[in-house]
Protein backbone atom coordinates (compact mmCIF):
# COMPACT_ATOMS: atom_id res chain seq x y z
CA UNK A 1 0.00 0.00 0.00
CA UNK A 2 1.53 3.37 -1.02
CA UNK A 3 2.19 6.16 1.47
CA UNK A 4 1.00 9.67 0.80
CA UNK A 5 3.67 12.36 0.83
CA UNK A 6 4.08 14.10 4.19
CA UNK A 7 6.45 16.40 6.08
CA UNK A 8 7.70 15.80 9.61
CA UNK A 9 9.62 18.32 11.71
CA UNK A 10 10.85 18.45 15.27
CA UNK A 11 13.65 19.92 17.38
CA UNK A 12 17.23 19.10 16.33
CA UNK A 13 18.57 18.18 19.76
CA UNK A 14 17.00 16.66 22.87
CA UNK A 15 18.49 15.19 26.04
CA UNK A 16 16.73 13.12 28.70
CA UNK A 17 18.54 13.21 32.04
CA UNK A 18 17.29 12.90 35.61
CA UNK A 19 18.81 15.85 37.47
CA UNK A 20 20.15 17.35 34.26
CA UNK A 21 18.81 20.84 34.96
CA UNK A 22 21.47 21.37 37.61
CA UNK A 23 24.06 20.97 34.85
CA UNK A 24 22.31 23.05 32.21
CA UNK A 25 25.03 25.70 32.29
CA UNK A 26 27.65 23.14 31.31
CA UNK A 27 25.52 21.98 28.41
CA UNK A 28 24.81 25.50 27.15
CA UNK A 29 28.42 26.64 27.47
CA UNK A 30 29.53 23.64 25.41
CA UNK A 31 26.87 24.02 22.70
CA UNK A 32 26.46 27.78 22.25
CA UNK A 33 28.76 30.78 21.92
CA UNK A 34 26.10 33.04 23.47
CA UNK A 35 26.88 34.16 27.01
CA UNK A 36 24.02 36.50 28.00
CA UNK A 37 20.89 34.50 28.76
CA UNK A 38 17.33 35.57 29.43
CA UNK A 39 15.76 32.88 31.62
CA UNK A 40 11.95 32.91 31.28
CA UNK A 41 9.93 31.35 34.11
CA UNK A 42 7.22 32.15 36.67
CA UNK A 43 7.31 33.44 40.24
CA UNK A 44 5.83 30.27 41.69
CA UNK A 45 8.63 28.17 40.26
CA UNK A 46 11.20 30.62 41.63
CA UNK A 47 9.65 30.19 45.10
CA UNK A 48 10.03 26.41 44.91
CA UNK A 49 13.79 26.81 44.67
CA UNK A 50 14.05 25.05 41.30
CA UNK A 51 15.28 28.08 39.37
CA UNK A 52 18.22 29.12 41.57
CA UNK A 53 20.40 26.01 40.97
CA UNK A 54 19.89 26.38 37.22
CA UNK A 55 20.86 30.05 37.29
CA UNK A 56 23.85 29.29 39.54
CA UNK A 57 25.18 26.66 37.14
CA UNK A 58 24.75 29.01 34.20
CA UNK A 59 26.76 31.70 35.98
CA UNK A 60 29.39 29.18 37.09
CA UNK A 61 29.91 28.36 33.42
CA UNK A 62 30.34 31.93 32.29
CA UNK A 63 26.75 32.69 31.27
CA UNK A 64 25.28 35.94 32.58
CA UNK A 65 21.61 35.46 33.51
CA UNK A 66 18.62 37.78 33.72
CA UNK A 67 15.56 36.06 35.19
CA UNK A 68 12.11 37.08 33.96
CA UNK A 69 9.65 35.50 36.40
CA UNK A 70 6.39 37.32 35.56
CA UNK A 71 4.86 34.65 33.32
CA UNK A 72 1.28 33.79 34.25
CA UNK A 73 -1.12 31.13 33.01
CA UNK A 74 -2.69 31.99 29.66
CA UNK A 75 -0.11 34.76 29.23
CA UNK A 76 -1.41 38.02 27.77
CA UNK A 77 0.56 39.96 25.18
CA UNK A 78 1.83 42.52 27.70
CA UNK A 79 3.67 39.79 29.61
CA UNK A 80 5.56 38.79 26.47
CA UNK A 81 6.38 42.42 25.68
CA UNK A 82 7.70 42.96 29.23
CA UNK A 83 9.79 39.82 28.87
CA UNK A 84 11.31 41.03 25.62
CA UNK A 85 12.01 44.44 27.17
CA UNK A 86 13.96 42.82 30.01
CA UNK A 87 15.86 40.72 27.50
CA UNK A 88 16.84 43.81 25.50
CA UNK A 89 17.97 45.62 28.66
CA UNK A 90 20.18 42.62 29.50
CA UNK A 91 21.58 42.41 25.98
CA UNK A 92 20.38 38.82 25.78
CA UNK A 93 21.83 36.66 23.02
CA UNK A 94 20.17 33.42 24.22
CA UNK A 95 16.72 32.60 25.63
CA UNK A 96 16.00 29.78 28.07
CA UNK A 97 12.43 28.73 28.85
CA UNK A 98 12.09 26.93 32.20
CA UNK A 99 8.60 26.02 33.40
CA UNK A 100 5.20 24.97 32.15
CA UNK A 101 3.78 25.56 28.72
CA UNK A 102 3.11 29.25 29.33
CA UNK A 103 6.76 29.97 30.17
CA UNK A 104 7.97 27.97 27.20
CA UNK A 105 5.57 29.75 24.84
CA UNK A 106 6.67 33.18 26.08
CA UNK A 107 10.32 32.15 25.70
CA UNK A 108 9.74 31.09 22.10
CA UNK A 109 8.20 34.40 21.09
CA UNK A 110 10.69 36.43 23.13
CA UNK A 111 13.48 34.78 21.16
CA UNK A 112 11.82 36.10 17.99
CA UNK A 113 11.15 39.61 19.30
CA UNK A 114 14.71 39.98 20.61
CA UNK A 115 16.11 39.83 17.10
CA UNK A 116 14.85 43.38 16.64
CA UNK A 117 12.13 42.33 14.20
CA UNK A 118 9.75 45.05 13.08
CA UNK A 119 6.96 42.53 12.70
CA UNK A 120 4.10 43.04 15.15
CA UNK A 121 2.48 40.26 17.14
CA UNK A 122 -0.72 40.76 15.18
CA UNK A 123 1.23 40.01 12.01
CA UNK A 124 2.61 36.80 13.51
CA UNK A 125 -0.65 35.16 14.56
CA UNK A 126 -1.65 32.27 12.33
CA UNK A 127 0.35 29.67 10.44
CA UNK A 128 3.78 30.35 8.90
CA UNK A 129 3.58 34.13 9.23
CA UNK A 130 6.75 34.76 11.25
CA UNK A 131 9.53 36.33 9.18
CA UNK A 132 13.18 36.72 10.07
CA UNK A 133 15.09 34.71 12.65
CA UNK A 134 15.30 34.36 16.41
CA UNK A 135 17.90 34.06 19.16
CA UNK A 136 19.22 30.63 20.19
CA UNK A 137 16.50 28.92 22.23
CA UNK A 138 16.72 26.26 24.96
CA UNK A 139 13.57 24.82 26.57
CA UNK A 140 13.26 22.87 29.83
CA UNK A 141 9.72 21.78 30.82
CA UNK A 142 8.70 21.39 34.46
CA UNK A 143 5.30 19.83 33.74
CA UNK A 144 4.39 16.73 31.75
CA UNK A 145 1.59 18.16 29.67
CA UNK A 146 1.85 20.73 26.93
CA UNK A 147 4.75 19.25 24.98
CA UNK A 148 5.57 22.88 24.11
CA UNK A 149 9.27 22.08 24.34
CA UNK A 150 9.07 20.24 21.01
CA UNK A 151 6.29 22.12 19.22
CA UNK A 152 6.35 25.04 16.79
CA UNK A 153 3.37 26.68 18.49
CA UNK A 154 2.99 29.49 21.04
CA UNK A 155 -0.34 30.63 22.48
CA UNK A 156 -1.12 34.08 23.89
CA UNK A 157 -4.25 35.69 25.30
CA UNK A 158 -5.31 38.66 23.21
CA UNK A 159 -7.71 41.28 24.47
CA UNK A 160 -9.72 40.13 27.47
CA UNK A 161 -10.63 36.56 26.63
CA UNK A 162 -9.43 35.38 23.23
CA UNK A 163 -6.47 33.08 22.66
CA UNK A 164 -4.41 33.26 19.49
CA UNK A 165 -1.65 31.03 18.24
CA UNK A 166 1.61 31.62 16.43
CA UNK A 167 2.61 28.56 14.40
CA UNK A 168 6.01 28.66 12.73
CA UNK A 169 8.98 26.36 12.19
CA UNK A 170 11.09 29.17 13.68
CA UNK A 171 9.60 28.33 17.08
CA UNK A 172 11.26 24.91 17.24
CA UNK A 173 13.90 25.13 19.99
CA UNK A 174 17.57 24.52 19.30
CA UNK A 175 17.95 22.33 22.36
CA UNK A 176 15.57 20.62 24.80
CA UNK A 177 16.28 19.08 28.19
CA UNK A 178 13.82 16.65 29.77
CA UNK A 179 14.60 16.39 33.49
CA UNK A 180 11.73 14.55 35.17
CA UNK A 181 13.16 15.43 38.61
CA UNK A 182 11.78 18.94 38.00
CA UNK A 183 8.23 17.52 37.95
CA UNK A 184 8.42 15.72 41.31
CA UNK A 185 6.96 18.63 43.29
CA UNK A 186 3.95 19.06 40.99
CA UNK A 187 0.72 18.65 43.02
CA UNK A 188 -1.60 15.76 42.15
CA UNK A 189 -4.30 17.97 40.62
CA UNK A 190 -1.76 19.62 38.30
CA UNK A 191 -0.20 16.27 37.49
CA UNK A 192 -3.63 14.99 36.49
CA UNK A 193 -4.61 18.02 34.43
CA UNK A 194 -1.32 18.31 32.56
CA UNK A 195 -1.13 14.56 32.02
CA UNK A 196 -4.62 14.45 30.54
CA UNK A 197 -3.69 17.45 28.38
CA UNK A 198 -0.86 15.37 26.94
CA UNK A 199 -3.21 12.45 26.33
CA UNK A 200 -5.55 14.79 24.45
CA UNK A 201 -2.60 15.82 22.26
CA UNK A 202 -1.94 12.19 21.39
CA UNK A 203 -5.59 11.36 20.72
CA UNK A 204 -6.26 14.44 18.61
CA UNK A 205 -3.07 13.94 16.59
CA UNK A 206 -4.08 10.33 15.92
CA UNK A 207 -7.55 11.35 14.73
CA UNK A 208 -6.58 14.65 13.03
CA UNK A 209 -8.28 15.20 9.70
CA UNK A 210 -5.22 16.82 8.13
CA UNK A 211 -1.52 15.90 8.10
CA UNK A 212 -1.96 12.69 10.08
CA UNK A 213 0.94 10.46 8.99
CA UNK A 214 2.76 7.24 9.97
CA UNK A 215 5.36 9.03 12.12
CA UNK A 216 2.83 11.13 14.03
CA UNK A 217 0.71 8.00 14.49
CA UNK A 218 3.62 6.03 15.94
CA UNK A 219 4.50 8.86 18.31
CA UNK A 220 0.87 9.33 19.37
CA UNK A 221 0.43 5.63 20.13
CA UNK A 222 3.60 5.42 22.21
CA UNK A 223 2.75 8.67 23.96
CA UNK A 224 -0.70 7.40 24.88
CA UNK A 225 0.73 4.08 26.06
CA UNK A 226 3.22 5.80 28.38
CA UNK A 227 0.75 8.37 29.65
CA UNK A 228 -2.09 5.94 30.33
CA UNK A 229 0.28 3.54 32.09
CA UNK A 230 1.81 6.18 34.38
CA UNK A 231 -0.86 8.83 34.98
CA UNK A 232 -2.44 7.33 38.09
CA UNK A 233 0.92 6.34 39.58
CA UNK A 234 2.24 9.88 39.14
CA UNK A 235 -0.93 11.34 40.66
CA UNK A 236 -0.86 9.05 43.70
CA UNK A 237 2.90 9.05 44.32
CA UNK A 238 4.49 12.18 42.94
CA UNK A 239 7.97 11.00 43.91
CA UNK A 240 7.78 7.81 41.83
CA UNK A 241 10.69 8.26 39.42
CA UNK A 242 9.51 5.79 36.81
CA UNK A 243 6.06 7.36 36.79
CA UNK A 244 7.42 10.88 36.44
CA UNK A 245 9.83 9.89 33.68
CA UNK A 246 7.12 8.01 31.81
CA UNK A 247 4.80 11.02 31.96
CA UNK A 248 7.43 13.52 30.79
CA UNK A 249 8.58 11.31 27.93
CA UNK A 250 4.98 10.64 26.92
CA UNK A 251 4.11 14.35 26.95
CA UNK A 252 7.11 15.09 24.73
CA UNK A 253 6.19 12.36 22.24
CA UNK A 254 2.63 13.67 22.14
CA UNK A 255 4.02 17.14 21.48
CA UNK A 256 5.98 15.84 18.51
CA UNK A 257 2.87 14.10 17.23
CA UNK A 258 0.50 17.07 17.39
CA UNK A 259 3.09 19.51 16.11
CA UNK A 260 2.90 17.55 12.87
CA UNK A 261 -0.73 16.37 12.96
CA UNK A 262 -2.60 19.26 14.59
CA UNK A 263 -5.13 19.11 17.42
CA UNK A 264 -8.80 19.86 16.97
CA UNK A 265 -12.13 20.36 18.75
CA UNK A 266 -11.11 19.52 22.32
CA UNK A 267 -8.58 22.36 22.20
CA UNK A 268 -10.94 24.68 20.33
CA UNK A 269 -13.51 24.26 23.12
CA UNK A 270 -10.90 24.44 25.87
CA UNK A 271 -9.46 27.83 24.90
CA UNK A 272 -12.60 29.88 25.72
CA UNK A 273 -12.72 28.23 29.16
CA UNK A 274 -9.29 29.67 29.86
CA UNK A 275 -10.11 33.05 28.37
CA UNK A 276 -13.44 33.60 30.15
CA UNK A 277 -13.10 31.56 33.34
CA UNK A 278 -9.33 31.19 33.76
CA UNK A 279 -9.59 27.41 33.78
CA UNK A 280 -6.01 26.09 33.37
CA UNK A 281 -5.45 24.79 29.86
CA UNK A 282 -4.79 21.17 30.79
CA UNK A 283 -7.85 21.03 33.02
CA UNK A 284 -10.01 22.64 30.32
CA UNK A 285 -8.94 19.90 27.90
CA UNK A 286 -9.68 17.25 30.50
CA UNK A 287 -13.18 18.63 31.04
CA UNK A 288 -14.04 18.66 27.33
CA UNK A 289 -12.42 15.37 26.33
CA UNK A 290 -15.22 12.86 26.93
CA UNK A 291 -18.02 14.84 25.23
CA UNK A 292 -15.83 15.42 22.17
CA UNK A 293 -14.76 11.77 22.03
CA UNK A 294 -18.40 10.73 21.89
CA UNK A 295 -19.22 13.40 19.31
CA UNK A 296 -16.36 12.36 17.03
CA UNK A 297 -17.01 8.63 17.32
CA UNK A 298 -19.21 8.63 14.21
CA UNK A 299 -16.08 9.24 12.13
CA UNK A 300 -13.22 8.20 14.42
CA UNK A 301 -14.54 4.85 15.73
CA UNK A 302 -12.00 2.72 13.79
CA UNK A 303 -9.15 4.80 15.18
CA UNK A 304 -10.61 4.69 18.69
CA UNK A 305 -10.69 0.91 18.38
CA UNK A 306 -6.95 0.92 17.71
CA UNK A 307 -6.31 3.21 20.67
CA UNK A 308 -8.37 0.96 22.94
CA UNK A 309 -5.64 -1.64 22.59
CA UNK A 310 -2.94 0.99 23.25
CA UNK A 311 -4.41 1.91 26.66
CA UNK A 312 -5.35 -1.69 27.45
CA UNK A 313 -9.06 -0.91 27.71
CA UNK A 314 -11.11 -3.95 28.72
CA UNK A 315 -14.15 -4.91 26.66
CA UNK A 316 -17.18 -3.02 27.90
CA UNK A 317 -19.92 -5.01 26.19
CA UNK A 318 -19.91 -2.85 23.07
CA UNK A 319 -17.45 -2.05 20.32
CA UNK A 320 -13.74 -1.51 20.85
CA UNK A 321 -14.38 2.18 20.19
CA UNK A 322 -16.85 2.15 23.09
CA UNK A 323 -14.18 0.43 25.18
CA UNK A 324 -11.72 3.22 24.42
CA UNK A 325 -14.14 5.95 25.51
CA UNK A 326 -14.96 3.97 28.66
CA UNK A 327 -11.27 3.41 29.35
CA UNK A 328 -10.51 7.10 29.03
CA UNK A 329 -13.46 7.94 31.29
CA UNK A 330 -12.08 5.54 33.91
CA UNK A 331 -8.67 7.22 33.74
CA UNK A 332 -10.25 10.66 34.07
CA UNK A 333 -12.27 9.51 37.09
CA UNK A 334 -9.26 7.88 38.78
CA UNK A 335 -7.02 10.91 38.22
CA UNK A 336 -8.95 13.04 40.68
CA UNK A 337 -9.32 15.93 38.25
CA UNK A 338 -12.65 17.82 38.28
CA UNK A 339 -15.11 16.26 35.85
CA UNK A 340 -17.73 18.99 35.35
CA UNK A 341 -17.54 22.60 34.21
CA UNK A 342 -19.72 23.64 37.13
CA UNK A 343 -16.99 22.36 39.49
CA UNK A 344 -14.46 24.92 38.20
CA UNK A 345 -16.62 28.02 38.33
CA UNK A 346 -18.23 27.93 34.89
CA UNK A 347 -21.84 29.15 34.95
CA UNK A 348 -24.62 27.95 32.68
CA UNK A 349 -25.42 31.43 31.39
CA UNK A 350 -21.94 31.74 29.84
CA UNK A 351 -22.17 28.57 27.73
CA UNK A 352 -23.59 30.31 24.62
CA UNK A 353 -20.79 32.88 24.71
CA UNK A 354 -18.22 30.08 25.07
CA UNK A 355 -19.69 28.32 22.05
CA UNK A 356 -19.55 31.49 19.96
CA UNK A 357 -15.93 32.07 20.93
CA UNK A 358 -14.99 28.46 20.18
CA UNK A 359 -16.09 28.94 16.58
CA UNK A 360 -13.31 31.49 16.16
CA UNK A 361 -10.74 28.69 16.56
CA UNK A 362 -10.88 27.81 12.88
CA UNK A 363 -7.20 26.82 12.88
CA UNK A 364 -8.15 23.93 15.18
CA UNK A 365 -11.70 23.07 14.13
CA UNK A 366 -10.62 22.36 10.56
CA UNK A 367 -8.66 19.36 11.88
CA UNK A 368 -11.59 17.74 13.68
CA UNK A 369 -12.79 14.46 12.15
CA UNK A 370 -16.40 15.76 12.34
CA UNK A 371 -17.50 19.28 11.41
CA UNK A 372 -18.50 21.34 14.47
CA UNK A 373 -21.23 23.98 14.29
CA UNK A 374 -21.93 26.56 16.96
CA UNK A 375 -24.98 24.53 18.00
CA UNK A 376 -22.74 21.46 18.32
CA UNK A 377 -20.28 23.41 20.44
CA UNK A 378 -23.05 24.57 22.76
CA UNK A 379 -24.35 21.02 23.10
CA UNK A 380 -20.85 19.79 23.97
CA UNK A 381 -20.44 22.46 26.65
CA UNK A 382 -23.82 21.49 28.09
CA UNK A 383 -22.77 17.84 28.21
CA UNK A 384 -19.60 18.86 30.06
CA UNK A 385 -21.47 21.17 32.43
Amino acid sequence: MSTNAFDFRTVPSLRVEWGGAARLGQRIAARFSARRALLVTDAGLVRTGLVAPVADDLRANGVSVAIFDAVVADPPEHVLLACAAQGRAHGADLVIGLGGGSSLDVAKLAAVLLTGTRQTLAEMYGVDRVVGGRLPLVLVPTTAGTGSEVTNIAILTTGQTTKMGVVSSRLYADDVLLDAALTVGLPAIHTAATGIDAMVHAIEAYTSRHRKNPLSDALAREALRLLSANLITACRDGADRAGREGMLLGAMLAGQAFSNAPVAAVHALAYPLGGHHHVPHGLANALMLEPVLRFNARAAAPLYAELADVIGAPDAGGTRADAFVAGMRALLDASGAPRRLREVGVTADTLPRLAADAMRQTRLLVNNPVDVSEADALALYRQAF
